[in-house]
């Protein structure tokens, strides 16, 4: 069984071309940035850049909604290939060919608020015993006794 479940976040915008013939099909090369488990204290957090690519209405999907720095869940399975550069030199290449792809996270979230609304009115303190202290007055607002 060959199959692959990322979830990381762009390091680029996606790189979309389209190919050639009476069917053109859109393909996106993409790379994640997936946080690695550490388990040595004092490393700091450190990533796997794993490439992607999509065909069809994946790779159009991606060139339409994803860019640089979002968060995404991938699912697909590892592809393995070789060609010879221009030097005369063997390149071997692993991608995740995606099968499934969609957002790992809200827009608020991604946009730094991380999906708070703004609240208008300032927040109660805390009492030093680990609980908030409740304003007089707020009782009304809370939908239950």
């Amino acid at each position: 069984m060959n199959k692959v479940i990322l979830m990381g976040r762009l390091t680029r915008d996606p790189e979309v071309r389209y190919s050639s013939g009476d069917n053109q099909m859109a393909i996106a090369r993409y790379t994640l940035a997936v946080d690695r488990r550490t388990r040595r204290d004092g490393d700091g957090p450190t990533a796997d850049f794993i490439g992607c690519v999509a065909f069809g209405r994946a790779a159009e999907h991606a060139e339409k909604y994803f860019h640089k720095g979002i968060k995404i869940v991938v699912s697909g399975r590892i592809q393995t290939g070789s060609y010879t550069n221009k030097d005369g030199q063997k390149v071997y290449t692993t991608d995740v060919v995606v099968e499934e792809q969609e957002f790992a996270e809200s827009k608020a979230a991604a946009s730094g608020n991380a999906g708070f609304a703004p609240v208008d009115r300032p927040l109660p303190e805390s009492a030093g015993d680990g609980f908030m202290n409740i304003p007089d007055g707020i009782d009304e607002e809370l939908p239950f006794n």
